[in-house]
């Protein structure tokens, strides 16, 4: 999977070092089987699923929350995705949350937008510095997924 071009455009730089980390995240699923995808090492760390489950809510508590102003909530659950539903359903809540993220970054025309939910408003963020923590949480996350498919399988790489 090759890197982001280069842009002048920083939003569209954000929204493609996203979609890269995206990317690199929920390939980490290839070949698994449900049991393998919700699987962690002797209880530590976090199934590749759970990583995609929760970067699904970071993205959605973010962007509809602190940028948007909307009414958001974090769950411990959120990082063991209930057995009841499918892998294929989890990862295209996270393709559908990226559209939502990436629609959202280009209606606001600008990065330098603040944040409209009053605790992100209070710590003046912006637009710019949520997509900053997005890019930082997702490529934390993706380090993890990393590490537990190699536990997993020996599978390694982006």
């Amino acid at each position: 999977m090759p890197y982001p071009e280069a842009s002048a455009d920083e939003s569209e730089l954000f929204i493609a070092w996203l979609d890269f980390l995206r990317g690199s995240v929920t390939k980490k699923l290839d070949g698994l089987s449900e049991a393998q995808a919700r699987w962690t090492p002797d209880g530590k760390l976090i199934s590749v699923l759970g990583v995609v489950n929760h970067l699904t809510r970071v993205e959605w508590r973010w962007i509809d929350g602190a940028f948007l102003g909307g009414e958001t909530a974090r769950s411990e659950d959120e990082f063991r995705p209930p057995s009841n539903v499918a892998v294929a359903d989890i990862v295209d809540s996270y393709r559908q949350r990226g559209v939502a993220t990436t629609k959202a970054i280009r209606e606001a025309r600008s990065l330098a937008v603040a944040c409209a939910h009053p605790v992100a408003a209070s710590k003046e963020l912006d637009l710019r510095w949520v997509l900053v923590h997005l890019v930082e949480e997702t490529a934390r996350h993706a380090g993890h997924a990393d590490a537990t498919r190699e536990l997993l399988d020996g599978a390694t790489g982006l």
